[in-house]
């Protein structure tokens, strides 16, 4: 009979085994030069630990103070907004305020006018002429105050005469009242009061006219009491 070789008698269990063993030292020698690289390299896996903690507690802590300053604007942001509210409320109360100081001063100086003139004259006399642009290009409202100066015993009547004086064509030229008047409008402007008494009329200017001056006449038909003229500049009477 013939003898077995050697190999024949290993079984197939002994050769996976045998396998298996070479196949872990290979790994094992693979990671071990793998830590002696890193070695070599100056790396320490706990001192490497070490850092990526302490940078997970910086990134923590400078999160932690971005949500702070985060909070820090949204609150200076909300006091901004309050304040300038706090300040647009104080300007428009200022600007109210300042208002009603003018209108009772102007309302002290024109009773002042009317008891204490500076002047000291009495009689007829025009208090306050403004005009203001209407709705319509060559179109102005008029508003005219007349007062009876010191003496208030009695009533004074009478009419209100304008005319206005400027230039057309390069020549001087006067319009009265009543060719000034807007469509379906009377030139009858007549007065009637103890104190004083206030008027709004519209006046269309001509085509090709410009204004320089507005003359009023104010005639009295009250026995004692004079008329009077005045004369006022268009641009100075313009509110």
């Amino acid at each position: 009979m013939a003898q077995r070789s050697s190999l024949q008698t290993h079984s197939p269990g002994r050769i996976f085994a045998v396998r298996a063993v070479l196949v872990v030292l290979i790994l094992v020698a693979g990671y071990l030069l793998f830590e002696f690289g890193r070695i070599q390299a100056n790396y320490n896996i706990v001192d490497a630990a070490e850092d990526r903690n302490r940078y997970e507690n910086q990134i923590d802590g400078l999160e932690s103070q971005i949500v702070d300053l985060k909070q820090q604007v949204a609150l200076l942001e909300t006091h901004r907004d309050i304040d300038r509210e706090a300040y647009k409320e104080v300007e428009a109360d200022l600007t109210t305020l300042e208002a009603k100081i003018q209108e009772q001063t102007d309302a002290i100086a024109f009773y002042r006018g009317i008891v204490s003139p500076a002047d000291g004259n009495s009689g007829l006399r025009v208090q306050d002429l403004k005009l203001s642009r209407g709705e319509d290009e060559r179109v102005y409202n008029v508003r005219l105050v007349l007062v009876q100066s010191l003496q208030h015993d009695r009533t004074v009547s009478g009419d209100v005469v304008l005319t206005l004086v400027g230039r057309q064509d390069g020549n001087e030229k006067s319009y009265p009242y009543s060719q000034l008047l807007p469509e379906d409008s009377s030139e009858e402007w007549a007065f009637k009061f103890r104190y004083f008494q206030d008027f709004e009329r519209d006046i269309v200017l001509p085509d090709g006219f410009t204004p320089e001056r507005i003359r009023i006449e104010v005639r009295s038909r009250t026995r004692s009491i004079s008329s009077i003229e005045e004369s006022f500049s268009w641009m100075t009477s313009l509110g």
